[in-house]
């Protein structure tokens, strides 16, 4: 990937570190360009070309009559796509480099000399102090008893400085986190970090697939102990409520694009593991309206209900109310979009943005507010949901 960095300024690099996940994971891929182009024009070359891309939560403001009103910690553009100019399907033992220009590429790969240098410790700057975030979580809950939401996804940042690799601190972040969904993506200067464990959107032929994370519980330190927690976690009326919500959302999100009647759920309440915590998983198909482009099945699902709440146009405006950050690509998502059509796209969680020119970066993390839920609970939730990236930047 250094070499990838050292010769694109933009590229994608996905990986689905042998996690068994149902329907699969991010492929173990690479795709670099020279150029870039907006969502407008990759809508006109959708199932004409190759893709890649990225779209910031804030293009919320696009599918909605929203603004974002917070300050922003680094500068990222709405939405990042590029034609892959050289293509990269990365096998156990050896790499297929394609592309015009393969042959050359190979040499130059061959000949790179990759640093060995280990990044310097950064300190984090908390965004919200507990006290702030506990009263936030009150005014939330006031918000759902007025009844103005069911739930909101509130999330918290965190800002650093320093002269950081974030190749270096990816490689770093995949030995202690690795995800079904973890990657890279470069923009210029602009480097997103990714070590999430949620699906989007899938694209299959003419079969549509989501899959909300709601449900969070930490690992235990034992087999025994382990097993207590999934039950716990599978169990608990709160997590499965907040769950079903989002479940419910995203099959109206998807009945918008899809043939009537075709909108099913998989499967609720699936409980799956990761190395740090248990998540609750569930899975809604549908199969696909003919003659969509990728504009109108971005515009009808865009975001993802996990990291809004639900309903969802007002849960979006009220986060900007609540929260003191502009999310940018946190909670939004990235992937690749095939010539055929398909494309998977991941949730933009548990990653880092960063901005090499400016030194400067920060994370977010969050969790679903409901009537009953204990602030306090919701802090430490948040927290261990940081734990791998605080990890990486202060050791």
């Amino acid at each position: 990937m250094q070499w990838l960095d050292f010769n694109f300024p933009f590229f994608i690099f996905q990986e689905g570190n042998g996690f068994e996940y149902p329907q699969g994971t991010f492929p173990n891929q690479a795709h670099a360009s020279s150029t870039c182009i907006d969502l407008q024009k990759a809508d006109l070359l959708y199932r004409k070309s190759d893709l890649a891309g990225i779209i910031s939560y804030d293009y919320k403001n696009k599918v909605e009559n929203l603004q974002s009103i917070n300050s922003e910690v680094i500068a990222l553009e709405e939405t990042v796509f590029f034609q892959p100019e050289l293509s990269i399907q990365i096998e156990k033992d050896f790499l297929v480099f394609k592309g015009a220009n393969a042959e050359d590429f190979v040499i130059s790969f061959q000949k790179f000399i990759p640093s060995s240098r280990q990044n310097p410790r950064v300190r984090t700057k908390r965004l919200t102090t507990l006290e702030d975030y506990i009263q936030k979580v009150k005014n939330i809950q006031n918000h759902i008893r007025e009844g103005d939401m069911y739930e909101l996804n509130y999330c918290m940042g965190f800002s650093f400085e320093g002269d950081w690799d974030p190749i270096l601190a990816y490689e770093d972040l995949m030995q202690i986190s690795p995800m079904p969904f973890s990657g890279v993506f470069k923009s210029k200067s602009k480097y997103l970090l990714a070590a999430s464990p949620e699906r989007f959107l899938k694209r299959k032929n003419s079969k549509m697939i989501a899959q909300p994370i709601k449900g969070t519980i930490k690992r235990g330190t034992h087999k025994q102990e382990d097993d207590v927690m999934k039950e716990q976690l599978l169990n608990s009326e709160k997590e499965r409520a907040e769950n079903l919500m989002i479940v419910d959302l995203m099959r109206n999100d998807l009945s918008k694009i899809s043939k009537t009647g075709s909108v099913e759920v998989d499967e609720l309440f699936g409980i799956y593991s990761f190395p740090r915590v248990h998540q609750m998983i569930s899975t809604v198909s549908s199969d696909l309206k003919e003659g969509l482009g990728l504009k109108e099945i971005i515009h009808a699902t865009f975001p993802m209900g996990s990291m809004t709440g639900a309903p969802k146009v007002k849960c979006m405006e009220l986060i900007d109310d609540f929260e003191n950050f502009k999310r940018g690509w946190f909670s939004g998502c990235f992937g690749f979009f095939q010539e055929n059509g398909d494309f998977d796209l991941n949730v933009i969680i548990r990653s880092v943005l960063f901005d090499k020119e400016k030194s400067k970066g920060y994370f977010a993390v969050g969790s679903a507010i409901t009537f009953d839920a204990d602030p306090e609970y919701e802090y430490a939730e948040c927290l261990l949901k940081a734990s791998a990236i605080l990890q990486i930047l202060e050791g």
